[in-house]
Order: C-alpha cells, then sequence, then structure tokens
C-alpha cells in the first residue's frame, strides 16, 4: 500500500477529528477524569478543526494510506508563553495514530513540519510535549530540538506538566 502525503482541506474535516480524538485517547485517556477529557475533546471539535483549516495563519498536513489517515501535523501561530528570539512558529500537534507507529509517518510528518515553517519565514520552531512521553521527547530530540522550560498544559480542569521545546530553523 502507498502512502500519501498532502495538505489538509475541509474534506478532512472529520477524519481529522476522528484522529486526533484516537490518538489522544490512545496516548493520554488514563490521566484524566472523564468530564476533563470530555471538556478537552469538545473544545477541539469539528468547529474549531473548520476555523483552522480555513484560517492562513495555520497549515495541517495529513499522510494517508487506502483512503484512511496515519498522522497529521498542524502548525500555527505561537501560542506558548515564550520570547522567541526570532520569527517563530508552533507545532501544536504531530499526531500518528498506533498502528503507523515506527513507520515512516512520523518522519514524513516532521520533514513537512519543519519546511513549511522555514517557507512561512519562521527562524524558530516550538512545541510542547508531556513530560512523561518518552516517545515523543525521543522523536523531537532526534530533530535537534532544545528543551527551554515548563508549561501547565490544559485539559479540562487539569494542568499536566509539559515541556516546551524550540528547535532553531
Amino acid at each position: 500500500m502507498m502512502m500519501l502525503d498532502r495538505d489538509a482541506t475541509l474534506a478532512d474535516t472529520a477524519a481529522l477529528v476522528g484522529l486526533f480524538e484516537q490518538v489522544f485517547d490512545e496516548t493520554f485517556a488514563h490521566l484524566y477524569r472523564p468530564e476533563d477529557l470530555q471538556a478537552f475533546l469538545e473544545e477541539h471539535g469539528a468547529e474549531l478543526w473548520r476555523e483552522q483549516l480555513q484560517d492562513p495563519s495555520f497549515a495541517i498536513h495529513v499522510v494517508e494510506e487506502a483512503g484512511l489517515l496515519a498522522g497529521y501535523s498542524k502548525l500555527g501561530p505561537l501560542r506558548l508563553p515564550v520570547e522567541p528570539r526570532a520569527p517563530a512558529i508552533e507545532l501544536s500537534q504531530l499526531y500518528v495514530a498506533k498502528a503507523w507507529h515506527g513507520s515512516s509517518v512520523g518522519r514524513t510528518l516532521m520533514d513537512w513540519t519543519i519546511a513549511e515553517a522555514r517557507r512561512r519565514g519562521a527562524r524558530e520552531l516550538y512545541l510542547s510535549v508531556y513530560t512523561d512521553n518518552p516517545r515523543a521527547r525521543r522523536f523531537y530530540g532526534r530533530y535537534g530540538f532544545e528543551e527551554v522550560g515548563p508549561y501547565k498544559f490544559m485539559v479540562g480542569e487539569q494542568a499536566d506538566d509539559d515541556i516546551i521545546l524550540r528547535l532553531d530553523l
């Protein structure tokens, strides 16, 4: 089966919501009270995805196989509490479904992310990663991301311990 990577469109909204919820659930659901998880997922529902897909300050790229989304990357305006030293952009999500872990999906998405950030004039790329997500931390480390500092990532009323990472482009 051949994988295809492409820019997301409005037609991908439902698939992106589904993949976002699936990956977040697979990776993090055990950490939260059901009401906090539900509030977070509702906050990141179809309406937000449609807005971001239509907003030129965001760029969303997908990898699919046989019409199924395997993963996506979402770039957008910097919202993390950092003082950039140069023009900056934020990688708000790079999600890969568990079935595609260990494949080239993550690498394909990160290569696109870095190229797109540069194309948009960014000289720094920021993201936050959950402290206890060693797989993601190793992945970003391979690309040269460096730790900037701690960050509280809110899921409902629960504050998670995240780490802000930066890559000089």
